[in-house]
């Protein structure tokens, strides 16, 4: 019961980070992430490995698109979404192509649209759904915040996670039914029970109840010297 509290008001405080920036200590920050690293049913080196290849499909769009198209890449388990708007049809293809050539990328889910930029407003609108979803979330009680990521553009709402029928029901409820979303679109990837149990139940070196690592040996003093 405590575990699930703590669990609760950490993925609370996630929820507040994006209108909290330049004000949260880094400290708390790396806290905050560290634990969501935790209760995540990925392991740690594929949460690491979709940190990058987002970095790296950002890196890939081509220079003659990079003035005129407005794209998002979110990864997660190897899968990779990617939002926004671009100039053309062949923009879309070549962006989307060029992503999945990225390492360790599995499967591309291109939901750009043909059309201009969104405003800096209307992206921030963005940023605020998406916080309000993730709230929501943690409110509802019913599924683990934890293990669904929130990416919002221009008023829809994408769901991404491992997840259980349930959950994704759940969960597409919870972000259907918040104020301002215009279209949830699901992106999860589905497990069975016994199967996010399974998940859940693994080491995950950041979790608190994970054997504790080997001592290090004591650090040697450095040496000091007269002049």
């Amino acid at each position: 019961m405590q575990k699930a509290k703590l669990a609760l008001a950490i993925a609370a405080l996630i929820t507040a980070l994006p209108l909290l920036q330049g004000c949260v200590p880094a400290v708390v920050t790396g806290a905050t992430v560290a634990t969501m690293s935790a209760y995540d049913r990925r392991s740690t080196g594929i949460q690491t490995d979709d940190e990058s290849a987002e970095w790296k499909a950002g890196a890939s769009v081509p220079e003659q698109y990079k003035e005129t198209a407005h794209v998002n890449f979110t990864a997660y388990n190897r899968r990779l979404l990617i939002t926004g708007e671009v100039p053309s049809d062949d923009a879309k293809r070549i962006i989307g192509d060029q992503a999945a050539r990225v390492a360790g990328i599995r499967e591309v889910i291109n939901e750009t649209v043909v059309g201009p930029a969104t405003s800096m407003s209307v992206r921030s609108n963005d940023s605020y759904l998406t916080s309000k979803v993730k709230a929501r979330l943690v409110d509802a009680k019913e599924v683990s915040a934890f293990n669904i990521k929130v990416v919002t553009e221009n008023g829809t709402t994408y769901l991404l996670g491992i997840v259980t029928e349930r959950e994704a029901a759940v969960a597409a409820t919870v972000a259907s039914r918040t104020e301002g979303v215009r279209k949830v679109v699901k992106v999860f990837e589905v497990v069975s029970d016994t199967e996010a149990k399974r998940l859940d139940t693994l080491p995950n070196p950041a979790r608190s109840d994970a054997p504790p690592p080997p001592p290090k040996p004591p650090a040697q003093p450095a040496p000091v010297e007269n002049r």
